[in-house]
């Protein structure tokens, strides 16, 4: 390969050898696949069968990363999430705990889409481009959800962290987060914690501890709570965590492993589908029931009322619940900290309403994606993010906890004010800042709601949400549909938008919007209204208009009616 001049040739350890890149390529992990894959907003995914060389050049990228990090800790997480069984996929982590850089997606899509023969080219131009020193230290961790086809492909990782003689340590079967966490530890050299399994576990459950107290119930809050595993690993890590806890919170676990991961059970079921997802036990009217997905960074809640009436509590209900619980508590430390909401197009609008006009909390919209979130939340002393799927969490600034910790040190000031900001360092300990985080996630809304002495119907009733549904357009091609305005507008085709505006305005609070998806050939479909009837109607039209002006395959959608569905007030 040229080299521009001896000054700029990348620092090579004569134990590295290149060459040995392809020839392990060729003869373990061939790349047999012919068309391209894309590094998008949740890494690569698509069907297991066809990532084992992706995961190969996976390991061989974060090897290149970790270094040009100066050695820090770089994560690499093998699942599919919320997608069916016979799917995998890999991101990798940056050290933060954050996604990766963006410039490096591009990087990861051109590494996985070149032929064998090239793959070394590939490689040496990463290190020549960003001169990274191959003799230098590396660290990746490694970890996998619980999908059977799951340790063949986190075996091809390390294979490739080795290649390059880097240091590789696998974690096993971690939920998403767990990783995200040990990350971050081993680069805060155990400021953040832990960088254990147990670490996680304790972390956790020592804050939660903190913020409950021993009086487990209050008002209406009763402790028992119902928890959809999805079949996926976040059930594995839930029922360590209730070993550990001597029933100080009441749950009872199920889809632990029994069918397969995500099949009609798990958040992503039960947001989209509005029904309680299969395998949950008979039980009393307004029982409190979560379902979270397959590696545990989502979560929803939901409950069935005496009519067997089935309601939703998302991810925007829970970042209310957030917000109000994080003002209270700061008011009352007598702190002047910035705090706002960070919301998609998604989110409903009832919510932001809500945010705006009764918690008085500033809202962001952003592109959909948890990447964008995170990042917006970050220019918040304390940002709250959430999708409405329910991936979210917190993220709090320095000088948010500078402030907060001066006041919980200050003995001067009165006795509300120093217990809010103890309270408040302790909710900083159960958030996992890192990344949304299904069981962390849950265990503060547990603490919110016993602190209020609230029920699920009290919960609910902070807010009317708007009726809203989304839908799925199968597409020729998706990139056909280019949007603006945080996605909420059309750019291509032309005349896509002007028919949406035209169908919305028929509508009382008519919202709607269409995405193309990130992984697969599908433009998504969201709508809202003011009635049930409204909005199903809303959404079969624009449906219409997208499969005939975006290239939709199968059969056209059809305008479909439903029964209205609220709690009464």
């Amino acid at each position: 390969m040229k080299r521009n001049d001896e000054n700029h040739r990348p620092k090579m350890s004569s134990s590295v050898n290149l060459r040995t890149i392809y020839a392990f390529a060729r003869e373990m992990y061939p790349k047999r696949v012919t068309t391209n894959i894309q590094y998008g907003t949740a890494g690569f995914r698509t069907r297991a069968d066809k990532l084992e060389y992706v995961m190969y050049r996976m390991g061989l990228l974060a090897t290149l990363r970790s270094r040009l990090k100066n050695g820090q800790t770089i994560g690499v997480m093998i699942t599919a999430s919320h997608n069916p069984e016979p799917d995998n996929g890999v991101k990798l982590v940056d050290p933060k705990g954050e996604m990766l850089e963006r410039s490096w997606e591009q990087l990861a899509t051109d590494l996985a889409n070149v032929s064998d023969m090239d793959l070394q080219g590939e490689v040496e131009k990463i290190i020549q481009t960003h001169n990274i020193d191959m003799g230098s230290a590396s660290s990746v961790f490694v970890g996998m959800d619980n999908r059977y086809h799951s340790p063949g492909l986190l075996k091809a990782v390390s294979d490739g962290v080795v290649a390059l003689k880097g240091n590789v340590k696998s974690f096993g079967i971690v939920t998403t987060p767990m990783l995200h966490y040990m990350v971050v530890c081993a680069n805060t050299n155990g400021d953040y914690g832990t960088p254990t399994e147990e670490g996680y576990y304790q972390k956790l459950i020592t804050a939660f501890r903190a913020l409950r107290g021993s009086n487990v119930e209050r008002g209406s809050y009763k402790n028992k709570l119902l928890f959809d595993g999805s079949n996926g690993v976040g059930a594995r890590k839930m029922i360590q965590f209730l070993k550990r806890m001597n029933g100080e919170l009441n749950v009872d676990v199920y889809n632990q492993g029994e069918g397969k991961i995500n099949e009609n059970c798990g958040a992503d079921y039960v947001k989209i589908n509005q029904t309680v997802p299969i395998g949950t036990p008979a039980t009393e009217p307004y029982t409190r029931c979560c379902s979270i997905d397959g590696d545990a960074d989502r979560i929803v809640y939901f409950f069935t009322d005496e009519n067997n009436q089935f309601y939703l509590l998302d991810g925007d209900r829970i970042a209310t619940l957030y917000a109000g619980y994080l003002m209270d508590l700061v008011t009352k430390c007598g702190i002047d900290l910035k705090l706002g909401i960070v919301q998609t197009a998604y989110a409903n609008g009832g919510s932001t309403d809500y945010i705006e006009k009764e918690l008085k909390v500033p809202v962001a919209c952003v592109p959909t994606g948890v990447k964008h979130l995170h990042h917006k939340a970050l220019e918040y002393d304390i940002g709250v993010y959430f999708e409405a799927n329910g991936h979210g969490t917190i993220v709090f600034s320095d000088n948010a906890k500078q402030s907060i910790r001066a006041v919980a040190d200050n003995s001067e000031l009165n006795e509300e004010q120093v217990e809010a900001a103890k309270k408040l360092l302790s909710t900083i300990e159960v958030v996992n800042e890192t990344v949304g985080d299904a069981i962390s996630d849950m265990f503060l809304v547990e603490i919110i709601l016993q602190s209020n002495g609230w029920n699920v119907k009290e919960w609910y009733k902070t807010y009317v949400d708007l009726p809203n549904v989304q839908k799925k357009i199968n597409v020729t091609d998706r990139n056909v549909i280019t949007t603006t305005d945080a996605e909420r507008k059309v750019v291509t085709p032309e005349q896509l938008q002007d028919g949406i505006d035209e169908l919305v305005a028929k509508y009382p609070r008519g919202r709607s919007f269409v995405r193309p998806s990130g992984t697969e050939d599908i433009v998504r479909v969201y709508a809202e209204a003011a009635s049930k009837e409204d909005v199903d109607h809303l959404a079969g039209e624009v449906s219409q208009l997208v499969y005939r002006l975006a290239g939709g395959i199968g059969p056209e959608p059809q305008l479909v009616n439903n029964t209205a569905n609220g709690l009464a007030n």
